[in-house]
């Protein structure tokens, strides 16, 4: 994530106009080789922007199309089939990931987040399930991921509330590491607002969607990553 004094350019070619993630476009990345590319909701920009070659894969090359992956429902966002993307220097494909999705997740990263939001405040996962409709194994395997990151989670958005603002005061404090995690994604969601102003339209786990590549649920998270360079 590149910080500057009005915008957060979530990814961009070198000599391309800046994007702010409220915006339409999110960032292009990978981690740990798994070929997806984080971006914004806005379908119809995103493949102006691929077609266009303002996407930029890792390595730097242009983006260009490349068919797409298959369909699924991401309940909570839509009826979703991702596009393909290739790297026209390393030749490698990417999906390209809308950041109100999480990797491997069927709902919407807000369905999630509101899940964590009620467990940090004690809720337990039976009556969570019941409020946002959902199985409660779901929300059970939710929280449980979760609970296995938080430690990380905490630490990577610390460090990103700081590069938001440096002046910004300890957020309260929580008796699990859970609860401080939640509550550091909504603050660096509030200094981002503060700072940048346009991140208005982006929720703060829409943020931490992009932020985590899309794997704030994944084991990968506690170990890789993150997209705060």
């Amino acid at each position: 994530m590149l910080l500057c004094d009005d915008i957060v350019v979530m990814s961009e070619k070198r000599n391309g106009p800046p994007q702010s993630l409220a915006g339409r476009e999110g960032r292009c990345l990978v981690h740990g080789g798994a070929p997806v590319v984080m971006v914004g909701s806005d379908a119809v920009e995103v493949e102006r922007r691929l077609r266009a070659g303002e996407l930029s894969c890792p390595c730097g090359g242009d983006l260009g199309p490349w068919g797409h992956a298959r369909e699924r429902i991401v309940r909570g966002v839509a009826v979703l089939r991702p596009r393909r993307a290739r790297c026209r220097r390393c030749l490698l494909t990417h999906v390209l990931l809308t950041v109100s999705c999480l990797s491997r997740r069927a709902d919407a990263v807000d369905v999630i987040g509101a899940a964590l939001r009620m467990k940090a405040a004690g809720v337990g996962h039976r009556p969570i399930a019941r409020r946002l409709g959902r199985p409660a194994s779901t929300v059970r395997g939710w929280l449980r991921a979760f609970s296995r990151n938080a430690e990380a989670a905490r630490s990577i958005f610390t460090a990103l509330l700081v590069a938001l603002d440096p002046l910004a005061g300890p957020l309260p404090s929580h008796p699990s590491v859970f609860a401080d995690a939640v509550e550091v994604v909504g603050g660096c969601a509030g200094a981002a607002r503060r700072r940048l102003g346009v991140l208005g339209a982006v929720s703060p786990w829409q943020l931490a969607s992009a932020v985590s590549s899309g794997l704030l649920l994944a084991p990968a998270m506690a170990g890789q990553m993150i997209n705060t360079g």
